[in-house]
Protein backbone atom coordinates (compact mmCIF):
# COMPACT_ATOMS: atom_id res chain seq x y z
CA UNK A 1 0.00 0.00 0.00
CA UNK A 2 0.99 3.79 -0.59
CA UNK A 3 1.12 6.06 2.41
CA UNK A 4 0.66 9.78 0.48
CA UNK A 5 1.00 12.68 2.25
CA UNK A 6 0.56 17.00 2.59
CA UNK A 7 2.25 19.16 4.71
CA UNK A 8 0.41 22.95 4.65
CA UNK A 9 1.44 25.97 7.10
CA UNK A 10 -0.85 24.50 9.36
CA UNK A 11 -2.73 21.13 8.90
CA UNK A 12 -1.28 17.80 7.76
CA UNK A 13 -2.95 15.04 6.02
CA UNK A 14 -1.75 11.59 5.71
CA UNK A 15 -3.05 8.74 3.99
CA UNK A 16 -2.64 4.72 3.29
CA UNK A 17 -4.57 3.51 0.16
CA UNK A 18 -4.18 1.75 -3.12
CA UNK A 19 -4.33 2.84 -6.71
CA UNK A 20 -6.78 0.97 -8.72
CA UNK A 21 -7.38 2.57 -12.39
CA UNK A 22 -5.65 5.77 -12.34
CA UNK A 23 -7.48 7.03 -9.32
CA UNK A 24 -6.54 6.60 -5.52
CA UNK A 25 -8.61 5.03 -2.63
CA UNK A 26 -7.84 5.66 0.91
CA UNK A 27 -8.30 3.42 3.43
CA UNK A 28 -6.73 4.93 6.33
CA UNK A 29 -6.69 8.63 6.96
CA UNK A 30 -5.41 10.81 8.97
CA UNK A 31 -5.54 14.72 9.75
CA UNK A 32 -3.15 16.64 12.27
CA UNK A 33 -2.67 19.89 13.38
CA UNK A 34 1.07 21.54 12.70
CA UNK A 35 1.06 23.43 15.71
CA UNK A 36 0.58 19.96 17.99
CA UNK A 37 3.89 18.97 16.86
CA UNK A 38 7.15 19.89 16.38
CA UNK A 39 8.89 17.65 14.04
CA UNK A 40 7.89 15.76 10.88
CA UNK A 41 9.57 12.82 13.10
CA UNK A 42 6.87 12.74 15.41
CA UNK A 43 4.06 13.06 13.47
CA UNK A 44 5.12 9.34 11.41
CA UNK A 45 5.70 8.14 14.69
CA UNK A 46 2.20 9.37 15.84
CA UNK A 47 0.34 8.26 12.17
CA UNK A 48 2.61 5.09 12.09
CA UNK A 49 1.37 3.83 15.70
CA UNK A 50 -2.35 4.65 14.63
CA UNK A 51 -1.98 2.75 11.40
CA UNK A 52 -0.85 -0.39 13.27
CA UNK A 53 -3.78 -0.34 15.04
CA UNK A 54 -6.20 -0.28 12.36
CA UNK A 55 -4.34 -1.84 9.46
CA UNK A 56 -5.81 -5.35 7.78
CA UNK A 57 -3.70 -8.17 8.78
CA UNK A 58 -0.98 -8.25 6.30
CA UNK A 59 -1.82 -4.67 5.23
CA UNK A 60 1.70 -3.21 4.78
CA UNK A 61 3.43 0.42 3.54
CA UNK A 62 5.47 0.09 0.30
CA UNK A 63 6.09 3.32 -0.76
CA UNK A 64 5.43 6.70 0.43
CA UNK A 65 5.68 10.65 -1.29
CA UNK A 66 4.55 13.80 0.91
CA UNK A 67 4.02 16.92 -0.55
CA UNK A 68 5.53 19.98 1.98
CA UNK A 69 5.11 23.91 1.74
CA UNK A 70 8.61 24.76 0.75
CA UNK A 71 11.02 24.57 -2.17
CA UNK A 72 12.74 20.93 -2.51
CA UNK A 73 16.17 19.97 -3.08
CA UNK A 74 17.55 16.54 -3.79
CA UNK A 75 14.27 14.66 -1.41
CA UNK A 76 14.34 17.39 0.90
CA UNK A 77 11.60 20.29 1.83
CA UNK A 78 13.02 23.55 4.01
CA UNK A 79 9.37 24.60 4.77
CA UNK A 80 8.43 28.14 4.12
CA UNK A 81 6.69 28.69 7.13
CA UNK A 82 7.91 26.81 9.59
CA UNK A 83 10.83 25.69 11.08
CA UNK A 84 11.17 22.02 9.54
CA UNK A 85 12.55 20.01 7.35
CA UNK A 86 11.15 17.18 5.48
CA UNK A 87 14.05 14.96 4.21
CA UNK A 88 12.78 11.36 2.34
CA UNK A 89 15.36 9.67 3.80
CA UNK A 90 14.37 10.17 7.00
CA UNK A 91 10.55 8.95 6.51
CA UNK A 92 11.60 5.85 4.48
CA UNK A 93 13.76 4.96 7.64
CA UNK A 94 10.90 5.72 10.18
CA UNK A 95 8.55 3.74 8.15
CA UNK A 96 11.03 0.95 7.56
CA UNK A 97 10.72 1.21 3.67
CA UNK A 98 13.17 1.62 0.89
CA UNK A 99 12.05 4.59 -0.77
CA UNK A 100 10.06 7.88 0.17
CA UNK A 101 10.00 11.05 -1.85
CA UNK A 102 9.63 14.54 -0.41
CA UNK A 103 8.39 17.02 -3.01
CA UNK A 104 6.92 20.75 -3.14
CA UNK A 105 3.58 20.64 -2.24
CA UNK A 106 2.35 22.62 -5.49
CA UNK A 107 4.55 19.46 -7.56
CA UNK A 108 2.14 16.90 -5.64
CA UNK A 109 -0.98 18.99 -6.01
CA UNK A 110 0.19 19.62 -10.30
CA UNK A 111 0.50 15.65 -10.30
CA UNK A 112 -2.85 15.04 -8.79
CA UNK A 113 -4.95 16.64 -11.42
CA UNK A 114 -5.08 14.01 -13.93
CA UNK A 115 -6.82 11.56 -11.01
CA UNK A 116 -9.59 13.67 -10.86
CA UNK A 117 -13.10 13.27 -11.71
CA UNK A 118 -15.56 15.94 -13.31
CA UNK A 119 -17.34 16.45 -9.85
CA UNK A 120 -13.62 17.62 -8.23
CA UNK A 121 -14.06 20.95 -10.70
CA UNK A 122 -15.96 24.15 -10.44
CA UNK A 123 -15.22 25.73 -14.32
CA UNK A 124 -14.96 29.64 -13.33
CA UNK A 125 -14.37 30.48 -17.54
CA UNK A 126 -14.86 27.79 -20.11
CA UNK A 127 -12.01 29.02 -22.66
CA UNK A 128 -11.11 26.98 -25.60
CA UNK A 129 -8.60 24.48 -23.95
CA UNK A 130 -5.98 23.13 -26.12
CA UNK A 131 -4.54 19.12 -25.95
CA UNK A 132 -1.21 19.15 -24.45
CA UNK A 133 -0.91 22.93 -23.54
CA UNK A 134 0.90 24.51 -20.89
CA UNK A 135 -1.07 24.45 -17.44
CA UNK A 136 -1.35 26.75 -14.72
CA UNK A 137 -1.86 25.46 -11.24
CA UNK A 138 -2.28 27.49 -8.20
CA UNK A 139 -2.07 26.13 -4.90
CA UNK A 140 -4.41 28.98 -2.37
CA UNK A 141 -4.04 28.00 1.26
CA UNK A 142 -2.32 29.65 3.92
CA UNK A 143 0.42 30.84 1.38
CA UNK A 144 -0.03 31.22 -2.21
CA UNK A 145 1.86 27.86 -4.24
CA UNK A 146 2.58 27.54 -8.05
CA UNK A 147 3.84 25.34 -10.55
CA UNK A 148 3.64 24.79 -14.26
CA UNK A 149 2.76 21.45 -16.12
CA UNK A 150 4.54 21.57 -19.72
CA UNK A 151 5.63 19.25 -21.99
CA UNK A 152 3.85 16.83 -19.03
CA UNK A 153 6.65 17.99 -16.85
CA UNK A 154 5.93 19.72 -13.67
CA UNK A 155 8.04 22.66 -13.04
CA UNK A 156 7.22 24.18 -9.20
CA UNK A 157 7.97 26.97 -8.09
CA UNK A 158 7.91 30.05 -5.37
CA UNK A 159 5.98 32.35 -7.91
CA UNK A 160 3.54 32.70 -4.84
CA UNK A 161 6.42 35.41 -3.24
CA UNK A 162 6.96 37.10 -6.47
CA UNK A 163 5.82 41.10 -5.87
CA UNK A 164 2.35 41.69 -6.38
CA UNK A 165 1.74 43.90 -9.08
CA UNK A 166 -2.08 45.82 -8.58
CA UNK A 167 -4.28 46.25 -11.53
CA UNK A 168 -6.87 48.76 -10.27
CA UNK A 169 -7.52 51.61 -8.26
CA UNK A 170 -8.92 49.30 -5.35
CA UNK A 171 -5.85 47.04 -5.73
CA UNK A 172 -3.67 50.16 -5.67
CA UNK A 173 -5.22 50.76 -2.43
CA UNK A 174 -5.16 47.69 -1.02
CA UNK A 175 -1.72 47.44 -1.87
CA UNK A 176 -0.62 51.07 -0.46
CA UNK A 177 -2.04 49.68 3.01
CA UNK A 178 0.16 46.63 2.84
CA UNK A 179 3.25 48.16 1.75
CA UNK A 180 3.37 50.91 4.74
CA UNK A 181 3.21 48.24 7.06
CA UNK A 182 5.01 45.42 5.39
CA UNK A 183 7.31 46.94 2.89
CA UNK A 184 7.66 44.50 -0.10
CA UNK A 185 4.05 43.68 -0.83
CA UNK A 186 4.10 39.53 -2.10
CA UNK A 187 1.15 37.85 -4.71
CA UNK A 188 0.45 35.88 -1.56
CA UNK A 189 -0.29 38.44 1.23
CA UNK A 190 -3.69 39.15 -1.23
CA UNK A 191 -4.40 35.58 -2.89
CA UNK A 192 -4.33 33.20 -0.19
CA UNK A 193 -5.94 32.45 3.49
CA UNK A 194 -3.27 35.18 4.49
CA UNK A 195 -4.48 37.49 1.86
CA UNK A 196 -8.13 36.95 2.83
CA UNK A 197 -6.98 38.48 6.71
CA UNK A 198 -4.72 41.38 5.13
CA UNK A 199 -7.34 42.59 3.00
CA UNK A 200 -9.94 42.12 6.36
CA UNK A 201 -7.52 44.02 7.95
CA UNK A 202 -7.11 47.39 5.50
CA UNK A 203 -10.73 47.57 5.34
CA UNK A 204 -11.68 46.99 8.83
CA UNK A 205 -9.06 48.22 10.74
CA UNK A 206 -8.48 45.08 13.17
CA UNK A 207 -7.91 41.56 12.92
CA UNK A 208 -10.14 38.56 11.82
CA UNK A 209 -9.43 34.82 10.46
CA UNK A 210 -10.44 33.94 7.19
CA UNK A 211 -12.67 31.23 8.74
CA UNK A 212 -14.70 34.08 10.28
CA UNK A 213 -14.78 36.31 7.23
CA UNK A 214 -15.97 33.66 4.64
CA UNK A 215 -18.94 32.46 7.31
CA UNK A 216 -19.58 35.97 8.19
CA UNK A 217 -19.81 36.59 4.22
CA UNK A 218 -22.34 33.29 4.12
CA UNK A 219 -24.36 35.90 6.35
CA UNK A 220 -24.53 38.81 3.78
CA UNK A 221 -22.34 41.02 6.15
CA UNK A 222 -20.71 43.59 3.71
CA UNK A 223 -17.54 44.21 4.83
CA UNK A 224 -16.95 40.30 4.29
CA UNK A 225 -18.16 40.09 1.03
CA UNK A 226 -16.43 43.41 -0.24
CA UNK A 227 -13.45 41.08 1.53
CA UNK A 228 -13.95 38.09 -0.65
CA UNK A 229 -14.88 40.31 -3.86
CA UNK A 230 -11.18 42.16 -3.37
CA UNK A 231 -9.45 38.88 -2.23
CA UNK A 232 -11.28 37.42 -6.22
CA UNK A 233 -10.09 40.21 -8.02
CA UNK A 234 -6.54 40.58 -6.78
CA UNK A 235 -6.17 36.57 -7.32
CA UNK A 236 -7.85 36.69 -10.75
CA UNK A 237 -5.39 38.98 -11.96
CA UNK A 238 -2.60 37.12 -10.61
CA UNK A 239 -3.73 34.37 -12.14
CA UNK A 240 -3.47 36.08 -15.27
CA UNK A 241 -0.31 37.13 -14.89
CA UNK A 242 0.89 32.92 -14.46
CA UNK A 243 -1.52 32.19 -17.55
CA UNK A 244 0.92 34.57 -19.51
CA UNK A 245 3.54 33.42 -18.27
CA UNK A 246 3.73 30.30 -19.96
CA UNK A 247 0.40 30.89 -22.16
CA UNK A 248 -1.32 28.50 -20.85
CA UNK A 249 -3.42 27.06 -23.26
CA UNK A 250 -4.53 23.87 -21.58
CA UNK A 251 -6.24 25.81 -18.25
CA UNK A 252 -5.62 27.58 -14.97
CA UNK A 253 -6.38 24.77 -12.18
CA UNK A 254 -6.51 26.91 -8.82
CA UNK A 255 -6.53 24.23 -6.02
CA UNK A 256 -6.10 24.44 -2.21
CA UNK A 257 -8.04 24.30 0.76
CA UNK A 258 -8.96 28.12 1.01
CA UNK A 259 -10.30 28.37 -2.21
CA UNK A 260 -12.39 24.77 -2.27
CA UNK A 261 -14.14 26.11 0.85
CA UNK A 262 -14.89 29.63 -0.23
CA UNK A 263 -15.60 28.70 -3.96
CA UNK A 264 -19.29 29.24 -3.74
CA UNK A 265 -18.62 32.57 -2.71
CA UNK A 266 -15.99 33.53 -5.58
CA UNK A 267 -17.65 36.30 -7.94
CA UNK A 268 -17.11 34.74 -11.10
CA UNK A 269 -17.51 38.21 -13.14
CA UNK A 270 -15.05 39.93 -11.10
CA UNK A 271 -12.25 37.15 -11.28
CA UNK A 272 -12.87 36.79 -14.77
CA UNK A 273 -12.48 40.62 -15.59
CA UNK A 274 -9.58 40.76 -13.96
CA UNK A 275 -7.96 37.51 -15.44
CA UNK A 276 -8.96 38.43 -18.72
CA UNK A 277 -7.79 42.44 -18.41
CA UNK A 278 -3.93 42.02 -19.87
CA UNK A 279 -3.92 44.55 -22.71
CA UNK A 280 -3.41 43.76 -26.17
CA UNK A 281 -3.40 39.70 -24.69
CA UNK A 282 -7.43 39.91 -23.39
CA UNK A 283 -8.58 37.88 -25.97
CA UNK A 284 -6.40 35.35 -25.50
CA UNK A 285 -6.60 35.16 -22.04
CA UNK A 286 -10.78 34.79 -22.64
CA UNK A 287 -9.92 31.56 -24.69
CA UNK A 288 -7.53 30.06 -21.25
CA UNK A 289 -10.22 27.60 -19.64
CA UNK A 290 -10.19 28.11 -15.60
CA UNK A 291 -11.11 25.83 -13.12
CA UNK A 292 -11.54 25.29 -9.40
CA UNK A 293 -10.25 22.29 -7.58
CA UNK A 294 -13.21 21.75 -5.11
CA UNK A 295 -11.19 18.40 -3.58
CA UNK A 296 -8.97 19.49 -0.69
CA UNK A 297 -7.09 16.51 -0.89
CA UNK A 298 -5.07 17.24 -4.28
CA UNK A 299 -2.05 17.26 -3.13
CA UNK A 300 -2.77 14.07 -1.10
CA UNK A 301 -3.85 12.87 -4.67
CA UNK A 302 -0.91 13.37 -6.49
CA UNK A 303 1.77 12.74 -3.56
CA UNK A 304 0.08 8.86 -4.48
CA UNK A 305 0.49 9.20 -7.83
CA UNK A 306 4.36 9.95 -7.27
CA UNK A 307 4.41 7.22 -4.84
CA UNK A 308 3.03 4.76 -7.33
CA UNK A 309 6.22 4.37 -9.52
CA UNK A 310 7.64 2.96 -6.93
CA UNK A 311 4.86 -0.10 -6.40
Amino acid sequence: MILAGDVGATKILLEVGDVRSDRWHPAFQRRYALADFSHIDEVIARFREEWQKARPKDARITAAAVGAAGPALHNKVKMTHRAWVLDGAHIARDLEIAQAMVVNDLDAAAHGIAWLGEEDFQTLQVGMPERGAPCVVLGVGTGLGVAYLVDGKVIPGEGGHAGFSPASVTQAEIFGKLAARHGRVEAEEVASGMGIANIYRALAGHEATPATISARAEKGDAICLNVLELFTECLGNIAGDHALAVMARGGIFIGGGVIARIAPLINISRFCSAFCAKGVFSSTLMEIPVRIVTNENLAVIGAARIANRFV
